[in-house]
């Protein structure tokens, strides 16, 4: 893809936003890159996505203010539409989705990273929606996903002021999981930079959800994504559903067998995701 690259890495895979010299906006282009992207993984063999941004400055720094400019009443729906369908694409894709986030997350940028299952961010990270400083609302989701992670008020706080938030706030208020700093030697040199274990950070934790059983994680995310749009009551039949289809697969049987084995090193024996 043009602005979007794409690595497998054994079981996990990295999407990497690639247009450094835009702080890698995202216009219509970018946003077709990404569904293509998404759509062309392979999931049969990657368990966990790692999605980032290319360079030091900028996981994205929103949507392509040059391409809105101009934009219609209609034709302005239609691109937050474009966005939001790619956006939720993401939200609902079948395996989880890690944001590892450097530098600026603003408007777009920030609505793609709580599109994400879990974010991680570079302590130079930057997070706000700006943009009714533009004469414009978030469109790509950000008046939902915001007000459902850090809650009504601070959502509403964030979005009418137009403030950016650091690193630490962002983790204060419970926008971001975890946030991560340069990895210095004893003497204090740089080993790798914010950028770099950020990275590291974040395919470590992929690498640790693909070891786990595949239908197990699929069902979890299937679970929670789903259980918190309903009552409670229809929330717990959903997990009940999802519980139960756990049953009778190779993972289940060899997860549980090993724990009754009480045998540590023997490794949980997976199957492809198709197979039930």
């Amino acid at each position: 893809m043009g602005f979007v690259l794409y690595e497998q890495k054994g079981a996990i895979g990295v999407i990497t936003i690639n247009r450094p010299e835009a702080l890698n906006a995202l216009n219509s282009q970018v946003l077709d890159d990404l569904e293509a992207t998404f759509k062309g993984v392979n999931l049969d063999e990657v368990r966990c996505l790692v999605l980032t941004g290319a360079g030091e400055k900028s996981f994205v720094a929103g949507a392509d203010i040059g391409e809105m400019s101009t934009l219609t009443k209609k034709e302005g729906e239609a691109f937050g539409k474009k966005g939001n369908d790619v956006f939720r694409m993401i939200e609902t894709f079948p395996i989880p989705v890690i944001a590892a986030v450097n530098g600026f997350a603003l408007g777009g940028g920030c609505e793609i990273s709580m599109s994400c299952d879990i974010r991680l961010c570079s302590d130079n990270a930057m997070f706000g929606q700006p943009e009714v400083g533009l004469g414009i609302t978030p469109g790509f989701g950000g008046t939902q996903r915001l007000a459902r992670l850090v809650g009504q008020g601070m959502a509403k706080q964030l979005i009418y002021t137009a403030k950016n938030i650091k690193a630490a706030e962002a983790l204060r208020i419970g926008l971001v999981n975890q946030v991560v700093s340069a990895e210095t030697d004893e003497a204090g040199n740089v080993v790798k930079s914010a950028q770099e274990n950020l990275l590291a950070v974040a395919e470590k934790m992929a690498n640790t959800i693909a070891l786990n059983a595949p239908i197990a994680v699929r069902n979890c995310k299937k679970a929670i994504n789903e259980g918190t749009q309903v009552d409670m009551d229809k929330a717990l039949v959903i997990e009940e559903k999802l519980f139960g289809d756990c049953f009778e697969t190779e993972d289940q049987k060899a997860g549980m067998g090993n724990f009754l084995e009480k045998d540590k090193e023997k490794k949980l024996k997976v199957v492809p995701f198709k197979n039930k």
